[in-house]
């Protein structure tokens, strides 16, 4: 009876309240207009944001950042946790960088989330102009190591949702030592010809699961470094672009492997690479394994299925064996048309020969105006192959 009688209590003044008009608010919110922001294009909002984020973190309430419609001129933002509570930073609008690439392109990134556990970005437009750093780096001048636009370290359960990115100076949205994170329905957009700008780059991170996006860059639609594990990314549209990557691999001897990565039900259109593992011909301690790369369509890709453990982008070579140990690869269900007469390529290392590669019902054929056929290429590549397999399998 007592538990009927509180019941009816709380519903009672839940009714009064509701009669009143008041409202119970789910977070607590913090307009960056209100801490100083100006959304002109042309103000320099960087210390509005930097105060409406540590009074968000600071919130024992659920807090939200928000970025009302307008454009926003930001420096690099360090927003630094750990919170008291998870966080929502929610963008309506644009945020842009200066113009002056320097602004930004000594600082590794322009916008980072560091140390921050449960973490919702929602929404929006950054825009890093990256024009003027590329002309700088094509031009062979003295350019700063330029930045990331978004990156999240040390980062825990976070929810990357609805974001555009356009051109930024290196890597659109970079992942590392973090878990549990999901990136979806994200917009990335760069010339093919922008260096050195993947769409999305993870590393020394788990459960990462990427699925629903749009990926049009000048290097990798998504590139996957040492320390990757237990990965799962689908739906992707990639191109133009170098394709999906695993790698590069090798660069130094102590190096985490990389494990249980899933690629599957994603097109790639124009790409110079589809899925690729790379590897510096070099000693390492390092490994690929557990790859699984299903249900993909290549439209006119350079290289759809390719495996280099000669990887070397800029002609300075180490012309040694490499020591990644690359094993247990299925290719399943890969079908569309090849730019290069070689549509499998598999160039493993003389030491350590690639082991477990499966080729199944695969069918790419070359786009070739002479009409040439496809053909699969292997070197220390051990497998099988099951199904229909185009072209004919050097297994």
């Amino acid at each position: 009876m007592s538990n009927f009688k509180a019941m009816t209590c709380t519903i009672v003044s839940l009714l009064f309240l509701f009669c009143l008009n008041i409202t119970i608010p789910c977070c607590l919110a913090y307009n960056v207009v209100s801490f100083g922001a100006r959304g002109d294009g042309r103000t320099d909002s960087t210390s509005a944001f930097l105060r409406a984020w540590s009074a968000a973190c600071r919130s024992t309430s659920q807090p939200n950042v928000y970025i009302p419609r307008g454009t926003f001129l930001v420096r690099t933002l360090n927003l630094n946790g750990p919170c008291k509570r998870r966080i929502e930073f929610r963008i309506d609008g644009t945020l842009v960088a200066p113009v002056n690439y320097n602004a930004i392109g000594h600082s590794e990134f322009w916008i980072m989330f560091y140390k921050v556990s449960g973490l919702n970005v929602y929404g929006g437009t950054i825009n890093a102009r990256g024009h003027g750093y590329w002309s700088c780096r094509n031009g062979g001048k003295s350019c700063p190591q330029g930045a990331r636009s978004i990156q999240f370290m040390w980062c825990n359960n976070v929810l990357l949702k609805g974001l555009t990115s356009l051109d930024s100076q290196r890597v659109h949205v970079g992942i590392g030592y973090s878990s549990n994170v999901r990136v979806e329905n994200v917009k990335i957009t760069a010339p093919s010809g922008s260096p050195n700008t993947d769409g999305i780059h993870v590393q020394n991170s788990r459960g990462i699961t990427i699925k629903g996006s749009i990926i049009k860059t000048g290097d990798d639609c998504i590139s996957i470094g040492p320390g990757s594990m237990n990965m799962w990314i689908e739906q992707i549209g990639c191109g133009p672009g170098h394709g999906i990557s695993v790698g590069s691999l090798g660069s130094s001897n102590n190096e985490e492997g990389v494990t249980n990565i899933t690629v599957t039900n994603s097109v790639f259109t124009k790409t110079q690479n589809g899925v690729r593992v790379k590897s510096w011909a070099r000693p390492s301690g390092g490994y690929a394994r557990n790859l699984m790369f299903s249900n993909l369509i290549m439209r006119n890709v350079g290289y759809p299925i390719l495996i280099d453990q000669n990887y070397c982008p800029d002609n300075n070579c180490p012309r040694q064996n490499s020591g990644v140990k690359v094993s247990q690869v299925t290719y399943k269900n890969v079908k569309g048309t090849s730019s290069t007469q070689q549509a499998i390529k598999f160039d493993c290392s003389k030491s350590n020969p690639c082991t477990g590669i499966q080729l199944l019902d695969i069918k790419l054929t070359h786009n070739d105006r002479l009409r040439r056929s496809a053909v699969s290429y292997c070197r220390n590549a051990r497998g099988r192959r099951g199904g229909t397999v185009i072209p004919r399998s050097c297994f």
